[in-house]
């Protein structure tokens, strides 16, 4: 897969939740809420300021991020659901 953002959004490939609560309940596919976390796939060059300077993106490729729940546009590549995100929408970096 080749995808380039423009500007300064981000592709972020969702990552899976666990399936089972902490009491060891099971959650089906259909009752799963998306989650809002997800794995940095490939990024913008950054945003054009107003006096036309370029700003880079703060995330990099690679990067575990939170995002807002209802945020970004859905997209299907190759069979894999992907989010295409502004940077203003994710709201940090988890660090391992």
């Amino acid at each position: 897969m080749k995808f380039k953002p423009l500007r300064d959004r981000v592709l972020v490939k969702y990552l899976e939740e666990t399936e089972k609560t902490a009491g060891g309940i099971f959650i089906p596919d259909t009752a799963k809420e998306k989650p809002q976390k997800g794995e940095v796939i490939a990024v913008g060059p950054g945003r054009l300021t107003d006096d036309g300077k370029l700003h880079p993106i703060a995330v990099k490729v690679g990067d575990i991020v939170l995002f807002d729940k209802y945020s970004g546009s859905k997209v299907t590549i190759d069979d894999v659901e992907y989010l295409i995100l502004r940077e203003e929408d994710i709201l940090g970096i988890l660090e391992k």
